[in-house]
C-alpha cells in the first residue's frame, strides 16, 4: 500500500472521525506501516480544555494527551490493515503503565511517537511516548480495536 509519509490535518480528517474541538492531532511526520508513526500536537492556549484546567496555571489533561497518542496509533491501525480504509470506527479499548513526567503547557508542541507492539486486523496494542523537545512528557501502552461500531 502506498501511503504518503506525511500527513496534514485534511489527510487526517479523511481518516479519522474525530473534528474540532476533538482532533488533537495537528500532523503526522512519519509513518511506518504497520510498525511506528510519528505526529504532532500545537499546544495552544485557544484550546477549550484550558479556561477550566487551570485558568490561571494553564496545564494541558494527561488524559488528553494520552487520547492524542491514541489518535495518532490509531491512524497506524487505520492505515495498517488495507480492510479498514474507509471504516473510521476505532475504539481505545485500555491503558496500561500510563506515567506523566512533566506537564505540557501552552505553546509547547507534542511530538507522539507510537510502535506497534502487537497488531492484527481487530486489536493493536502500542507503546505511546509524548515529547517537548527533546522531554518524555508522558508514556503509556494503548490498545484499541477496529470495528464497526457494534461489533
Amino acid at each position: 500500500m502506498n501511503v504518503p509519509q506525511t500527513l496534514d490535518v485534511e489527510e487526517i480528517k479523511r481518516i479519522l472521525p474525530h473534528r474540532y474541538p476533538f482532533l488533537l492531532v495537528d500532523r503526522i511526520l512519519s509513518v511506518e506501516i504497520g510498525k511506528r508513526i510519528v505526529g504532532l500536537k500545537n499546544v495552544t492556549i485557544n484550546e477549550p480544555f484550558f479556561a477550566g484546567h487551570f485558568p490561571h496555571n494553564p496545564i494541558m489533561p494527561g488524559v488528553l494527551i494520552m487520547e492524542a497518542l491514541a489518535q495518532v496509533g490509531g491512524i497506524l491501525a487505520l492505515l495498517s490493515v488495507p480492510e479498514h480504509q474507509g471504516n473510521p470506527a476505532i475504539f481505545l479499548m485500555g491503558l496500561d503503565k500510563v506515567r506523566f513526567r512533566k506537564p505540557v503547557v501552552p505553546g509547547d508542541q507534542l511530538r507522539l511517537e507510537l510502535e506497534t507492539i502487537r497488531g492484527g486486523k481487530k486489536f493493536f496494542k502500542m507503546l505511546g511516548k509524548a515529547f517537548v523537545n527533546q522531554t518524555l512528557v508522558a508514556e503509556g501502552e494503548l490498545m484499541a480495536a477496529v470495528g464497526q461500531g457494534g461489533d
